[in-house]
């Protein structure tokens, strides 16, 4: 049984995919949703594969990016950076449950700077996942680097 958060970043996940053309290559109907838990990405577009992570958050308003989004795991994330190898955002922003309420951001990978990736505590010795860690994306400093899509 999925979680809401889970239901919502699902739901965020399949709108990316069936509304946004790639844009790498600029196809439509191309961009796929990655199977659960793959690292670092979330969609991949079947022409050309390019990768993508989606981040989904809950708001009030669509018309402004929040300061902090929920990222994943910090460990993949970490490796990654230390490679300089950076994944685009597609961020959705959601006023319910619903596709009727959302806009999606984009963030291209080449305007994104390590210090937006914000690692968290990790989760306590009697955590269900004990000693995982995630990362928060900070991106109050970068807000004008996303572009609107829809």
């Amino acid at each position: 049984m999925s979680t809401d958060k889970q239901d919502l970043g699902d739901m965020g996940e399949k709108l990316v995919a069936e509304r946004c053309a790639c844009p790498k290559c600029k196809r439509t109907r191309t961009l796929k949703c990655l199977p659960k838990n793959f690292k670092c990405a979330d969609v991949i577009c079947d022409f050309c594969g390019y990768l993508a992570q989606v981040k989904t958050a809950s708001s009030d308003c669509l018309d402004v990016i929040p300061n902090r989004v929920l990222g994943a795991a910090w460990g993949p994330q970490k490796e990654r950076m230390n490679a300089s190898i950076f994944f685009p955002l597609f961020l959705v922003l959601s006023t319910n449950q619903k596709k009727s309420g959302c806009a999606i951001y984009y963030l291209s990978a080449d305007l994104q700077t390590a210090d937006i990736y914000v690692p968290r505590k990790p989760l306590g010795p009697h955590a269900k996942r004990s000693g995982w860690q995630g990362f928060i994306y900070d991106v109050s400093e970068i807000k004008d680097r996303f572009v609107r899509l829809i």
